[in-house]
């Protein structure tokens, strides 16, 4: 058994320049926390695989493709692969979504 306690995950870097933690890498599928401080949020970017997102905690704004949606704790959203996408935090609070990559991705997320 392997238990991860992701609070102690260090953020690695990325071109959003947020909080992503990869608490989960396996020849299968990806996962990571992202955590989004007020006014923060994701470049518009596609990823080459279908992702979905669950959230943690928070409320925040998802946009997939020509689809906007405000979305909050306990909501999953799924994004099929190839299709832009972004998350933004509007509130006043901390919004932190967990993303889930299945298949685990072999070729890098392309920044729009």
């Amino acid at each position: 058994m392997i238990i991860t306690d992701v609070s102690k995950v260090v953020s690695g870097p990325n071109p959003h320049h947020v909080d992503a933690r990869k608490i989960y890498d396996s020849p299968h599928a990806m996962t990571v926390v992202i955590t989004l401080q007020p006014g923060e949020s994701l470049k518009k970017h596609m990823t080459p695989v279908d992702v979905f997102f669950y959230v943690l905690e928070g409320t925040g704004v998802v946009e997939i493709g020509d689809e906007k949606a405000e979305v909050t704790k306990d909501n999953l959203v799924e994004s099929p692969a190839r299709i832009p996408h972004r998350w933004i935090n509007q509130s006043t609070e901390i919004f932190r979504v967990l993303v889930v990559k299945v298949p685990k991705p072999t070729e890098e997320t392309k920044l729009l």
